[in-house]
């Protein structure tokens, strides 16, 4: 192939990886031509409801689906935690980049941490994720519904209308904003999405010229740690949009893996975590998902009508 066309959302963050995505991609492949194409979709379009309340998954990614369907793109660049845990149709990921700081960062202009806050601050965040480990921290907070884009969340922090805000640090610092993180909110304490911080490249499996393009792309240390995340979402049967955190790791000793489910409005944690030498992270993600189960996570997955 002499050019590629890569789909993507329009905000800056989006428009940050897919770009940094066309620049590994030149880097790997001199004189490939890379064109991006910028897409609205649902997710960004209906900004007046929590990400929950709109329903439906894949929010962020139908649209550039659609594109490369209608042979308008050739493939498409997403934040993985936005990708359902299942693609539809003839959809892969040929490629995972290697993963930034997975942590979610704690923003505020007046306290340095969570804990300083005064009782009862207002706090932004639209993720039932965030807000269920908020409120199981911090039961006085305010917890208050934030959309947007990441300077848009960040002007109304700085116009007031929330005393702190939860972002993720991989969003700030890929913008140049990582001066704006006041603490990060880290493992093991603090769970993170499934797959945040990590970059991924759809594309359709019936493209081998695309496919043969992004292999190089592929780290694979980075997608054995987010198949285990997502695979312990799956068996859970959850989405990016529910209050499932999950964080993988690997080392000379194998692997291990965290996960939590939440509720946000009770703010009631059910934490379980494994390790292996042996297993693959799919059924590391399956082992810890049966016991999240075990411990009471059907219940709170239950509550939310998946």
């Amino acid at each position: 192939m002499r050019s590629l066309r890569i789909a993507t959302r329009k905000s800056a963050l989006a428009l940050w990886q897919s770009e940094h995505t066309a620049r590994l991609l030149r880097q790997a492949h001199p004189g490939l031509a890379v064109e991006l194409v910028p897409l609205s979709t649902r997710g960004d379009e209906v900004l007046d409801r929590s990400l929950a309340a709109i329903g439906g998954k894949g929010l962020f990614l139908k649209e550039l689906e659609l594109a490369m369907l209608d042979d308008r793109a050739d493939c498409a660049v997403h934040s993985l935690k936005d990708v359902p845990m299942e693609l539809d149709g003839p959809f892969v990921l040929p490629a995972i980049l290697a993963r930034a700081d997975p942590a979610d960062a704690f923003v505020c202009n007046a306290y340095p941490r969570l804990e300083a806050l005064p009782h009862g601050a207002r706090v932004g965040t639209s993720s039932l994720r965030r807000q269920s480990q908020l409120r199981a921290l911090r039961p006085d907070l305010q917890l208050a519904d934030l959309r947007g884009n990441v300077n848009t969340r960040l002007a109304r922090l700085d116009a007031g209308s929330y005393d702190a805000i939860i972002l993720a640090c991989a969003g700030l610092q890929r913008l140049g904003l990582q001066e704006r993180i006041t603490a990060r909110l880290a493992a093991p304490e603090w769970l993170p999405a499934p797959a945040q911080g990590a970059i991924a490249v759809e594309c359709r499996s019936d493209a081998p010229q695309v496919l043969a393009l992004f292999a190089v792309l592929d780290h694979l240390p980075t997608r054995r740690c987010v198949e285990a995340e997502r695979a312990m979402n799956r068996a859970l049967h959850g989405s990016c949009h529910v209050p499932v955190g999950a964080f993988a790791r690997e080392d000379a000793h194998g692997m291990s893996l965290s996960g939590l489910v939440g509720s946000a409005e009770l703010g009631t944690l059910v934490r379980a975590e494994a390790a292996s030498a042996d297993l693959t992270p799919e059924n590391l993600g399956h082992q810890v998902a049966q016991a999240l189960l075990a411990n009471g996570a059907d219940a709170l997955l239950a509550d939310l009508d998946l």
